[in-house]
């Protein structure tokens, strides 16, 4: 038998499906019929490179087979099957191997959600920069992030609600992770207590979240407990990226922490450039991370998930 190719291992498993479903389900199903040992190429993540070879299908070739939902997560289905673009797809549960980028190369991915769904201007936290053997191993997040409330207030809502006390800034905290399972949850979503608590909001960020359902109450549970949300990092559409446990947000910093955390640079920096933003309501982009265009991204997810020739 001749060898598929990604797009039409897809088409073969939505035809048959006959059903809306995510490059994940697509290939877990594609699994459970032996069909992934008619692809010609696999690579490292295989489920990875199948949707970025669909959306990259859907956006760049106007006849394409595909067409895309609106629902997030992002799902497929074929244009001929006469399906409604908003139903969502039934999971399929398989095992999967580790993927092969790091957590450094989902920085971008996280920069783009804050700024343009957060309106978070975002800086990413070197620990490597920092001494610390005076506190321990969880000190530092990921990154951080502040929205400030000049951007959508006229300036007589601004010093008025300064008088009242009110904060004119929100200060976010982001632990970062390529994949959070059983396996990892406790030493991550504490990991994220330690190191994001201080902040208006705290986040826990993944590319890659278990779907299984004792897994997803159990993480459902800790966020409630302790505060600190989630957020479902999509690399494959970054547009998909979404909250999916909100963080209890506070109207206050713990300071104590604050100061800690000024032992590095980077973390300096950002309070210097928050500071001096405030003073002149005129932000400077030069003091945060790149906001990279949806199109970067894309290339360089397909650069990440090594998609085969």
């Amino acid at each position: 038998m001749s060898k598929l190719t990604f797009l039409q291992l897809a088409q073969k498993v939505l035809a048959e499906e006959n059903r809306a479903m995510s490059p994940q389900d697509i290939w877990d199903t594609a699994v459970m019929k032996g069909y992934d040992k008619l692809l010609g190429s696999q690579g490292k993540t295989p489920w990875n490179s199948l949707g970025a070879r669909l959306y990259v299908d859907v956006r760049d070739n106007p006849d394409s087979a595909f067409a895309v939902t609106n629902s997030r997560p992002k799902s497929f289905y074929l244009k001929d099957a006469g399906i409604d673009n908003t139903i969502t797809t039934i999971p399929v549960t398989v095992s999967h191997s580790k993927p092969s980028y790091l957590e450094k190369d989902l920085h971008p991915f996280l920069v783009y959600y804050g700024h343009n769904y957060l309106k978070a201007h975002i800086k990413t936290i070197a620990a490597q920069r920092s001494e610390k053997k005076e506190f321990g191993e969880w000190v530092h997040p990921d990154a951080v992030g502040c929205y400030f409330s000049f951007q959508d207030w006229a300036d007589e809502v601004v010093e008025v609600s300064s008088v009242f006390g009110h904060s004119s800034i929100r200060i976010f905290s982001f632990e970062l992770k390529r994949d959070l399972n059983f396996s990892n949850l406790r030493e991550a979503f504490f990991q994220a207590v330690s190191n994001s608590s201080w902040a208006n909001e705290g986040y826990l960020v993944a590319a890659n979240i278990d779907r299984n359902d004792d897994f997803r109450a159990e993480l459902k549970r800790l966020s409630a407990a302790f505060g600190i949300g989630v957020i479902d990092l999509d690399i494959a559409d970054p547009d998909a990226t979404e909250i999916i446990l909100p963080a209890l947000s506070k109207d206050y910093l713990d300071w104590v922490t604050v100061n800690k955390l000024t032992m590095n640079p980077d973390f300096r920096e950002f309070l210097r450039r928050v500071k001096n933003d405030i003073s002149t309501r005129e932000l400077r982009k030069e003091g945060y991370d790149e906001v990279k265009s949806r199109d970067d991204l894309l290339m360089a997810y397909e650069k990440l998930v090594s998609i085969p020739k």
